[in-house]
């Protein structure tokens, strides 16, 4: 399970979509392999993040779906859920329910 980092601003960002993709990439690979459907990211750790945070996750999103995986965010952070929803993009990041990112 891939884990997102305590801090997500948007100085970091370019980097951190770097590392990002690759990791997803090599997940999704093995995924497939063992016949899986979900790459799990944990956001349990995030604490301190601004709206690019957004836009990792949907880009996330974006390439598992290339890559044949449904990516699935867990413990998802109650503020980073409210901002999700301020932006409308929430149904996008979590479309089975407003509680499908408090997972274990």
């Amino acid at each position: 399970m891939l884990k997102l980092p305590a801090s997500v601003r948007v100085d970091a960002a370019p980097a951190l979509w770097a590392g990002l993709q690759s990791s997803l990439r090599a997940e999704a690979a093995q995924i497939v392999n063992g016949a899986g459907a979900e790459l799990n990211v944990d956001a349990g750790e995030l604490q301190q993040f601004d709206s690019v945070v957004l836009t990792l996750l949907l880009s996330a999103a974006r390439l598992c779906k290339e890559l044949g995986v449904q990516l699935r965010v867990l413990n998802v952070p109650a503020k980073l859920q409210e901002l999700a929803r301020v932006y409308g993009v929430a149904e996008l990041l979590w479309p089975e329910s407003p509680e499908a990112g408090q997972g274990t």
